[in-house]
C-alpha cells in the first residue's frame, strides 16, 4: 500500500510543502491566507500560519490550494 498511497499524493499533493526560491516562496496546500499587503503575508495551513515580511510583496499566482510570494522577502516566520 506504500507506494499507491505515494502514487496518490505525488497526483492529488495532499500534503503541505513549502518551496523557497530567489525572490519567491511557494506554498502548496494550504487552508487560508490571513492577510496580504505589499509588506506582510501571513498563510495558515492547519495548526501552522506561515508569515512572510519583506518589500513589493505580490500574490503572483493564486490557485484553489497553491499561492506564490514574490518580491524582496527579508523573513519567514512559523507561528
Amino acid at each position: 500500500m506504500g507506494l499507491v498511497h505515494r502514487f496518490r499524493n505525488y497526483l492529488l499533493e495532499e500534503e503541505f510543502e513549502m518551496k523557497m526560491y530567489k525572490g519567491a516562496l511557494n506554498i502548496v496546500n494550504f487552508t487560508e491566507i490571513g492577510h496580504f499587503d505589499s509588506y506582510k503575508v501571513i498563510v495558515k495551513c492547519d495548526s501552522l500560519s506561515i508569515y512572510v515580511e519583506g518589500e513589493d510583496l505580490v500574490v503572483s499566482k493564486l490557485l484553489q490550494d497553491e499561492i506564490l510570494v514574490t518580491g524582496k522577502i527579508a523573513k519567514i516566520e512559523f507561528r
